[in-house]
Formats: C-alpha cells, structure tokens, sequence
C-alpha cells in the first residue's frame, strides 16, 4: 500500500500543473475578467477573531487627567486593595489619573502565553492619554470570562504642547494604543472543520456574494479534489475534505483549494454618495443609448462699499457716510441636448460624461435621472 507521504507529494505535483493552469487560463481571460486567489476573497466559516472589552486605569499623566468621580473611586478601590484607606475618594484631585474603557480582539489561533494588541479609550474628561500607564486590567469576552490581561505604556501616536494662552497639539489624544500590551490567558481556539456523518467539511464564505464567482471557485476547487466543492448560495461553497487527508494534513488541504486564481464577476453598481459628491462606478456598468442634456445657472455675488458726500460742501448737519453696496448677476447658461451613445466599459462611460464637463454633483443628477428613465443598466446604491 502507498504511504500517505507519496500519495500526498503525488497530489502536491498535480495541484502545481492545476494552479498553473488556472494562471494561464486567466491570462487568457484578461478582458473578460479579474482574477484573484481564493483566499483573497473568501473567509474560513470559524475563523474569527472574538472582542474584548475591560476597564482600566492609567496613571502617570501629567495634570491632563480626569477630575471625574468614577476615576477617583476607582483609584481608591485599588489603593484600599494595598492597605491604603481612603474614606473620601473626591480628595483625590491631582489630575494624573484617566478611567478608560480597554479593547482588543482575541485571535483565532491564540496560545496561552502569547501577546495581543490593547487599545485605549478615555471615558472621562481627560484631555490627553500621553505617557500614561495602564494598571493591569483584565479583559473580559462576551461571556464573562476573563481571557487576557492588558498592561502597559500607552503609545498616543501624537503629542501636545501648550502655553498660557495657546496650544498645539497633533493626532488625537484621547484615544491610544499598548502594542503587544495583553497577555493571553485563556485560548479560543478556532473550529473550522464540520463533521457530518462521519464527513469532513469546510466551508468557503465568499465576501461579496455572487453566483459566478461561487460557481467559478467550486470548479476550480473540484479540479484539484474531484467532487469535492458544492455550492450552496451565493456567498457559500462547501467543500469535502477527502479521507486520505489526515488531521496533519488539513492545513496543506486548505492551502491547495485557496491558492488557484479564479474569475471574479464584479456586478453592475453605481454607489453614490451625496454629502461627499463621491461616486463609484462598477466595472460592468452601462447605459442605454440616450441624449442628456446639462446647464448650469451662474449667480454672482459682489459686496463694496462706496463713500457718500454732501454735494452742498460746509451744508449744516450734513455728514460724509460710508455706504454698502451690493450687486447681484445671474447668468444662465444654455443647456444643449447631447446624444451619447450606448457605453459597454467604465472608461467609455467617464469619457462620455466628461465630454459633457459635468462636476461630480452634475454627475449625481445625471445618475439618478438616468435611472429614473432607464438607461442606467447598473444597480443604483445612494449612500
């Protein structure tokens, strides 16, 4: 019998000619398409990062503090754990102390022992973070338990320079960050394999759902493990892990069937954002032969001043005056109806509209009119 190491350096050298393949062929569809790697576009159902959320205290501020209570009585709460009493916590008025709510997100193949990113949040009225330092704070997940503890120099990124009457200050201060700051107590270990009647899956969740691509991604998968990738909607593929794949294995498994490029198909979107002026324009979008016409009104706006004099000089009680002035124009420009013909590619549609000269606000109306009369063949999103 085969050992499992030639069966497997076997489907290595075959997934090699597949991946290559798949190159090839998507150079060949260049013009039709985009391709990217699976693995770029999709995520591992169970491969997640999980939240955490503590509050701390951080010390060593230089009087840009809180003057909160919550930050006093919780400075009185661990200086009475050291045998320090202190019957009225209001007393505590120095400035040099800030109450912050601590955050950082659990990885999904975090060890005991290993080290995670905290950041800081002021949430009192410190008026600056910087040189602080944060006391041990436990982090806590969703569920009450407590996975990690935070501690550290806090890093604001910025800094603050003030005088009697003016200051600079540069990045935002109440908001830093300890790189490497928590410690990992307890470990969520992501599971991401599936067993079903005694089957093995994974399952591939797409971040932009779309048939094509998930279609796409199943072929490409089932070249590699024949009869293996099944889709289940637009945004999931499910796929078998053969049985000649160990347990030790499954990492290489998911490498092979997350490597080869594939066909993304990109949908028909116009995204607009109005208080911006920004829009994006999909790649597949077009318009229907039409004629658009484009005008502006142009409304002028001039404030002066002129000086009035008497014109009987040494009159009594006449006075020489300074008097505004204002003048208004409005210009209107003619509109002209211009024909523009059925577009297939972004680069013909923005070289159309531009032709016309119309401003990113223009373009927005002559968006939302194009759909309106059903030339815009693209799904219009306003956000």
């Amino acid at each position: 019998m085969k050992s499992t190491k030639s069966i497997r350096a076997k489907e290595q050298k075959s997934t090699k000619v597949l991946i290559a393949y798949a190159l090839i062929t998507c150079t060949l569809l260049v013009e039709v398409g985009q391709c990217e790697r699976i693995k770029d576009i999709v995520d591992i159902q169970g491969v997640r990062s999980n939240p955490l959320t503590g509050v701390g205290l951080i010390i060593g501020l230089a009087g840009t503090g809180d003057t909160t209570l919550p930050s006093q009585q919780m400075l009185t709460n661990i200086l009475r754990n050291s045998g320090l009493v202190f019957p009225d916590p209001k007393k505590l008025t120095g400035g040099n102390i800030a109450i912050v709510m601590v955050t950082a997100q659990l990885g999904p193949f975090a060890r005991e022992g290993s080290r995670i990113d905290a950041d800081v949040s002021s949430i009192g009225d410190a008026k600056s973070l910087q040189g602080g330092m944060l006391l041990p704070t436990p982090l806590e997940g969703l569920d009450g338990q407590v996975y990690a503890v935070a501690q550290g120099g806090v890093s604001i990124g910025g800094w603050t320079v003030s005088g009697d009457k003016a200051s600079i200050t540069k990045n935002h201060q109440t908001v830093g960050r300890i790189p490497s700051g928590a410690i990992v107590e307890k470990a969520e270990i992501a599971t991401f394999i599936e067993y079903v009647a005694s089957q093995r899956f994974i399952t591939l969740n797409l971040r932009n759902s779309d048939f094509s691509t998930a279609e796409q991604i199943s072929i490409a998968v089932s070249q590699i493990y024949p009869n293996s990738a099944t889709v289940i909607d637009a945004g999931t593929i499910k796929v078998k892990v053969p049985t000649q794949i160990s347990q030790m294995d499954i990492a290489g498994f998911i490498d092979d069937i997350t490597g080869p490029k594939v066909k993304v198909d990109v949908p028909a979107v116009v995204v607009i954002n109005e208080r911006t002026g920004t829009i994006v324009v999909g790649k597949n979008v077009s318009i229907s032969e039409v004629a658009i016409s484009q005008g502006s009104l142009v409304v002028k706006i001039k404030e002066s001043a002129f000086v009035s004099q008497p014109t009987a000089p040494f009159t009594d009680a006449a006075t020489t005056q300074v008097v505004p002035d204002t003048t208004i124009g409005v210009e209107e420009k003619d509109g002209y109806l211009i024909p523009v013909p059925q577009t297939v590619t972004v680069s013909d549609l923005a070289n159309t509209l531009n032709a016309i000269g119309a401003t990113p606000r223009d373009l927005i109306a002559i968006f939302n009119a194009l759909k309106k009369a059903g030339a815009l063949q693209a799904k219009l999103e306003i956000m």
